[in-house]
């Protein structure tokens, strides 16, 4: 017996796969996505602090270290690299003054690292205004800003690295250096000629640019520039110590402590690094060239009158520490040799094997300051290999790379 109800034939598989099938998207040809998009577009600063105010207010500071660092770099580098108009005149004291100068240099130069970053932190967003270029005048503007930056940045920079004695680069730091601080000095000049008018409506507390953020957001203003000053003052008690030396428990990120080193000093330039050994001063002479000639071993330095005088060594690297050095004065061996202090100069020549401070000169003022020697003991000692055992020239208000170690010659010019 057949049933009355009608069969329900079961639907093809394919019909199946079909009904659970979602529907299918059109073909689209590829571009670029939203995302890639919106890296191409200018982008929206929703920070704050990015104004006038904030960037003149930071630069007031930045200008200042720049400046402290520009005077007292001229010091340093005339000291170390005299014209020969100003050789016989570079002063003798105070004897603490080379210590001063480059202590500010190198404590100023590195606020200004913390300061720059900062700058730069307020104005970065300008980088991406549209149109880039909108007149001749503002390209050039834009183009003394380029060379400001990079400037300022190289010279910190290598100046950064100086300090821990660390030359990537195939140039001489010194010239290189001195030529870009210049450049350096000139571009901000320039930059402050150009947005004289800037600086002067944002430069009271009370700013009247129309670029100003509201009266509410001083608060934060005055965060950041509190902030600033904390990191500056951090980085400056943590690496003066080694300048400043009641201060050497806190010098944490500084490369050198006063403390450490031979004998209590630290060094620059070790024996061996000048390929001195002591195996090689077995017949060591000093030799006086002048009028009278004369050579003298170590025991005639010894049995000469001695003199004794309390002076830093201080180095272009930022560190110094006081010694109590003792010796033969230069002027009784220039006036053994026939010269007349005063009236002449010195010319010192070093055993170490290359250098550029292998052979040193030393003006009128120098030759005839009775602090300047020809030590032979180091805080009562003698010296050690590493500090120019047998002799070595200590004069004040020198920078320590003109301080000659293991000196076998002096010639009277």
């Amino acid at each position: 017996m057949t049933s009355s109800r009608p069969s329900r034939k079961p639907a093809p598989k394919s019909a199946r796969k079909r009904v659970h099938e979602p529907a299918r998207k059109p073909f689209r040809v590829p571009g670029p996505s939203r995302s890639a998009l919106s890296v191409l577009r200018p982008p929206a600063f929703t920070g704050r602090l990015h104004d006038a105010r904030t960037a003149t207010a930071v630069g007031r500071w930045l200008g200042a270290a720049f400046a402290v660092c520009f005077v007292t770099g001229l010091v340093s580098h005339y000291l170390q690299h005299p014209p020969a108009w100003l050789a016989d005149d570079l002063p003798a004291r105070p004897v603490w003054g080379y210590w001063l100068t480059q202590g500010l240099h190198i404590a100023t130069g590195l606020a200004a690292i913390v300061l720059l970053l900062v700058k730069l932190w307020t104005v970065y967003p300008r980088l991406f205004v549209r149109p880039p270029v909108r007149s001749v005048r503002h390209a050039l503007e834009r183009l003394s800003v380029a060379v400001l930056v990079a400037a300022a940045v190289f010279e910190l920079l290598t100046g950064l690295l100086n300090i821990v004695e660390w030359y990537p680069w195939p140039f001489s730091f010194i010239q290189v250096h001195f030529a870009v601080a210049w450049v350096v000095t000139g571009s901000i000049l320039l930059h402050v000629a150009v947005k004289t008018p800037e600086i002067t409506a944002h430069w009271s507390k009370r700013s009247t640019g129309t670029l100003a953020l509201p009266a509410e957001d001083a608060v934060d203003r005055r965060s950041l520039l509190l902030g600033m000053g904390a990191a500056v003052g951090v980085v400056t008690l943590t690496t003066v110590g080694q300048t400043v030396t009641p201060l050497k428990t806190f010098d944490l990120l500084a490369p050198r402590h006063p403390d450490h080193g031979p004998q209590g000093l630290p060094v620059n330039r070790t024996a061996a690094a000048a390929g001195v050994t002591a195996g090689g001063l077995a017949e060591w002479r000093l030799e006086v060239a002048g009028p009278r000639p004369y050579a003298l071993t170590l025991d005639g330095l010894r049995a000469m009158e001695q003199a004794r005088a309390r002076l830093p060594i201080a180095c272009v690297e930022g560190w110094t520490v006081q010694a109590d050095w003792g010796g033969v004065p230069v002027r009784a061996l220039v006036e053994r040799a026939g010269g007349r202090p005063g009236r002449v100069a010195l010319r010192v020549t070093s055993l170490e094997v290359s250098g550029a401070y292998r052979v040193m000169e030393m003006g009128e003022e120098y030759v005839d300051d009775p602090l300047t020697l020809l030590a032979l003991t180091l805080n009562g000692r003698p010296l050690s290999l590493d500090h120019g055992f047998p002799a070595r020239v200590i004069a004040p208000n020198r920078p320590g790379v003109l301080q000659t170690k293991w000196v076998h010659r002096l010639e009277v010019l």
